[in-house]
């Protein structure tokens, strides 16, 4: 019968239907419009960075002139070994000088202790510890998992309102608009680094970043763990 026997299949000619996926503009209206394209596509992805930027900016000091406030909050920013990483050293660095000069009266730090073999508010702590500022003043949030969580728990789990925010230069903005986000008035300081690869993939990974921040800003998302008010902190102040 007819129409049972297998039917040829059309082998399409080589390269024809890559030239339709790839098929670059033949004119000069038609580069205008690619380039017209690029361009706002490239400001779109720009627009949380530039937003970061120009909000956080003019908050962002220098240990000797940043304004007082209660409490320094230090982010996390990995361990080695163990041991907090060199970039997370400076930032505990930069909180103890302000302790030491009288700027903030006690140290929240705020980082990662997903798995028990990592975790960074318990170096952090031990750091400062070594460093000379007293155990009843440095208090720890082990579920500051991100930027965001962080700055939530601040304000709704350790009841910051005010604060000195301390981090590398490239993230301390998107940390200063997200704890505004939060409710916490803060000023930043923007501790110096090496234009390392570290410092290179930080700058590149904050462009990024900046876009989740904005929605996070904007949606105000309970953090990973939200848990009980805590009140070591006020004990830690009084």
């Amino acid at each position: 019968m007819r129409g049972l026997g297998p039917r040829p299949v059309p082998v399409p000619e080589p390269g024809r239907g890559s030239a339709r996926r790839l098929r670059l503009p033949r004119t000069r209206r038609g580069w205008r419009r690619t380039y017209q394209a690029v361009v706002v596509l490239t400001a779109l992805a720009l627009a949380p960075a530039t937003w970061l930027n120009a909000s956080a900016g003019p908050r962002v000091r220098k240990v000797a002139d940043v304004p007082a406030a209660p409490v320094a909050v230090v982010f996390g920013a990995g361990l080695w070994d163990g041991e907090p990483s060199p970039y997370l050293a400076h930032r505990l660095d930069a909180a103890a000088e302000l302790y030491e000069r009288g700027t903030v009266r006690a140290i929240l730090v705020t980082g990662d202790n997903s798995r028990r073999d990592y975790d960074e508010p318990a170096a952090m702590r031990g750091y400062l510890l070594r460093h000379g500022i007293p155990a009843g003043r440095i208090v720890s949030d082990h579920a500051g998992f991100d930027t965001w969580d962080s700055c939530s728990r601040a304000h709704r789990v350790f009841g910051v309102d005010k604060a000195v925010l301390v981090s590398q230069g490239f993230h301390i903005r998107r940390a200063l608009s997200l704890c505004a986000a939060a409710g916490i008035e803060s000023y930043g300081v923007g501790v110096a680094a090496h234009h390392d690869v570290t410092w290179a993939y930080g700058g590149v990974r904050e462009i990024f970043a900046a876009g989740k921040a904005t929605a996070e800003a904007l949606l105000r998302p309970d953090p990973h763990f939200l848990g009980p008010r805590e009140t070591g902190l006020a004990e830690a102040l009084r």
